[in-house]
């Protein structure tokens, strides 16, 4: 079972991306903030940290560019989600230093494999 840091602003999308990723096997802690989520994946030990990019604040590019800077979380794979999926957004995304990119409205099955790809790429 690997742990995902699941960064969401959203309830809604909290709740259902949440759900998937422990539907299939994996243990998920929740925040609603950047700032939350820097801070539980300071504290705790995660395989990886699905992040909204659009966040109330600290949004998750920033969030994102923070936990690269920091020794702990530095090669900790970051998938972004966002409803950002305009020509150059995946690349500016990409750039601010996450793994993988998937265009809201989430696509279930491609979330999954964008999980287990850069599950195994970890290591």
């Amino acid at each position: 079972m690997k742990r995902i840091l699941l960064v969401e602003d959203n309830a809604a999308n909290r709740k259902l991306i949440g759900d998937h990723l422990r539907r299939a096997g994996h243990e998920v802690r929740e925040a609603a903030t950047a700032d939350a989520g820097i801070a539980l994946a300071l504290a705790e030990r995660f395989d990886l940290v699905v992040m909204d990019i659009q966040l109330p604040g600290t949004d998750g590019l920033t969030a994102t560019r923070l936990l690269r800077a920091n020794a702990v979380t530095r090669g900790l794979p970051i998938l972004a989600v966002t409803a950002h999926a305009m020509r150059g957004d995946e690349e500016r995304i990409l750039a601010a230093g996450c793994d993988a990119y998937a265009a809201k409205p989430i696509v279930y099955k491609e979330l999954l494999a964008l999980v287990t790809q850069l599950l195994n790429s970890a290591g």
